[in-house]
């Protein structure tokens, strides 16, 4: 099941001028710079390859999106074909993988050992939490990094992907957005045994000779500072491992995170803010945070503020949250370009009206 329909079922001196002719000037200066920015807003989509596609069908799908400003597509699984038809229309061609998330069945046969364990000691090889292919991977173990590492090596290797785009490169959600809830009958007020990821052992001993003492002692390790920093520092070591790839094949690298740094922090240990990235998609799914869409501007601004202007953001918009409505689509896509986003990145049915309103939005 793909993650985005799994949620919805269940991350831009002066000088002094004299003369009669400066307002004329200043307008064309004010054109001209205007016109600059919005060339250089380059949306972005998640899609999946369909290999029914004719190749014509193909061609005329990405030359709509080029000309309603999308310049980079996230794929899903890799088709030759998809991607270089979209690179021949000035398209750039990521693949988009699965990190930490890991459910292939020869990886869950051979290596259960590398899997994460919630704080009641039980396995996501024997025990996924919400849903059977949530099946996480620890991110301590040097031997998860080589093996993501050895992922992103196949991956990065042909010469018609563009960059690599990482997805689920996260714990599991401690906390689900609050919309989620009542699909599990579950309150997720405060964090539960379960879904509070990872205690195995060597997250234990690694976290023991930092500070001195194993987690499962913590008398409330929700609230522990060290401990929550140690979490984040794992994925984060998992990034940067796999960024050290995309440099040596000298492509980019992005990822899907959650919405804003204080959410993906608290629910997911991301800190994505201080990933060694060249571009970030926060998931600024409202309607999953039962929010309107004023909110997408809102977690633009909080996301822009923590990066400082480290890689460009790129708004994730879930198009099913939008219900058809273009103008509330308009709205989302406007709100985020105006709180600094670079672009959006949208997820779900990109049909002719969405392009325009897309198009529309972007001048």
């Amino acid at each position: 099941m793909n993650k985005r329909n799994f949620l919805k079922s269940v991350g831009l001196g002066s000088v002094a001028m004299m003369g009669a002719g400066l307002p004329s000037i200043v307008k064309a200066e004010k054109a001209a710079a205007a016109g600059t920015a919005a060339t250089k807003i380059k949306h972005r989509v998640w899609i999946n390859p369909d290999e029914k596609d004719t190749d014509a069908d193909i061609r005329q799908r990405y030359a709509a999106y080029k000309k309603a400003g999308i310049g980079d597509i996230m794929f899903e699984a890799d088709s030759e074909r998809h991607f270089r038809i979209a690179k021949e229309h000035g398209i750039k061609a990521h693949r988009w993988i699965w990190t930490m998330n890991r459910g292939e069945k020869e990886l869950l046969a051979s290596h259960p050992e590398w899997y994460a364990k919630n704080r009641k000691g039980e396995s996501c090889a024997t025990h996924p939490p919400y849903v059977d292919y949530y099946r996480w991977l620890c991110p301590s173990k040097p031997e998860t990094i080589n093996y993501l590492k050895e992922q992103a090596e196949a991956v990065l290797s042909k010469d018609y992907v563009d960059g690599l785009h990482l997805d689920y490169v996260r714990y599991c959600d401690v906390i689900l957005p609050v919309n989620l809830w009542s699909n599990y009958g579950i309150d997720q007020s405060k964090e539960l045994a379960d879904y509070d990821f990872c205690y195995c052992e060597t997250c234990r001993s690694k976290y023991k000779e930092l500070h001195g003492k194993d987690p499962l002692e913590l008398q409330h390790p929700d609230q522990s500072p060290s401990w929550r920093k140690f979490r984040y520092d794992r994925i984060t070591n998992v990034v940067t491992n796999l960024a050290g790839v995309a440099r040596k094949h000298k492509k980019p690298i992005s990822a899907a995170v959650f919405p804003t740094p204080e959410i993906a922090k608290r629910i997911v240990r991301q800190d994505w803010t201080n990933w060694p990235l060249n571009a970030v998609c926060p998931m600024i799914y409202h309607g999953f945070y039962q929010e309107d869409v004023n909110w997408i501007g809102d977690a633009v601004a909080e996301g822009m503020r923590g990066l400082d202007g480290r890689f460009p953001l790129f708004a994730g918009l879930y198009l099913p949250d939008f219900n058809g409505n273009m103008d509330d689509l308009e709205k989302g896509v406007r709100l985020a370009l105006k709180n600094g986003a670079s672009g959006v990145s949208l997820f779900g049915g990109v049909t002719p009206e969405v392009l325009a309103a897309l198009q529309k939005a972007s001048v």
